[in-house]
């Protein structure tokens, strides 16, 4: 069963424009609060592209390893599977994105913000790949 990833797709470009809006040599141009809402875009859009990529490598697993294996997991689980799946290469890179993403929850103070950005512009790269290996394996 092949997975409808559009709406992947369209988080993912979503996020790579507001990082394009944001390039640093013209972010530092802005004034402070423009720069904040450029900011606070970027970190929008990868809280749920974030969203968007561990649960369709959760649907991924369902479908190609089976439901049993993937319900209940915690979410360092879900990436270990996805690695062993070769949906993603790197535990720890994810689960600092899922930590970046729990922190735009329950904090939201300038450094946080700084700090997220700077995880969303890593994010982007990965995010993308593993929408490339989605489409792959998706034949």
């Amino acid at each position: 069963m092949a997975l409808d990833l559009s709406s992947l797709k369209k988080a993912i470009a979503s996020l790579k424009n507001a990082l394009n809006v944001a390039i640093p040599a013209s972010l530092e141009a802005m004034p402070e609060d423009q720069q904040e809402v450029i900011k606070a875009g970027v970190i929008q859009n990868f809280e749920f592209t974030y969203e968007l990529c561990w649960k369709f490598m959760k649907r991924w697993l369902k479908v190609n390893i089976g439901t049993a294996y993937v319900e209940g997991v915690t979410r360092r689980e879900l990436f270990r599977l996805s690695v062993e799946n070769k949906l993603i290469k790197d535990v720890d890179q994810w689960m600092e994105y899922h930590d970046a993403r729990n922190e735009t929850s329950h904090t939201y103070d300038q450094d946080t913000a700084d700090d997220i950005f700077q995880v969303a512009q890593t994010f982007f790269s990965d995010a993308l790949e593993l929408l490339q290996i989605l489409e792959e394996k998706n034949d």
